[in-house]
């Protein structure tokens, strides 16, 4: 992936609705802005990034639909 961020260079966190179960997506800042999600059964793999306005986009879409 072109521009990807080493992945050991990323601050990884979920939340903490998963109650530790270990199967999860696990979100991390991006220092241009943004986020970026991976698997946490498979941290070595794809790392998806988003820019700000996606991630934005991404969370009021979640919203809308938990409401």
């Amino acid at each position: 992936m072109k521009n990807r961020v080493a992945t050991e260079q990323l601050r990884w966190y979920v939340s903490s609705y998963t109650g530790g179960k270990g199967n999860c997506v696990q979100v991390a800042d991006l220092p241009a802005g943004g986020r970026a999600l991976r698997d946490s059964k498979h941290p070595a793999d794809a790392q998806v990034p988003l820019p700000a306005a996606a991630w934005a986009a991404f969370i009021n879409a979640a919203r809308r639909r938990a409401l």
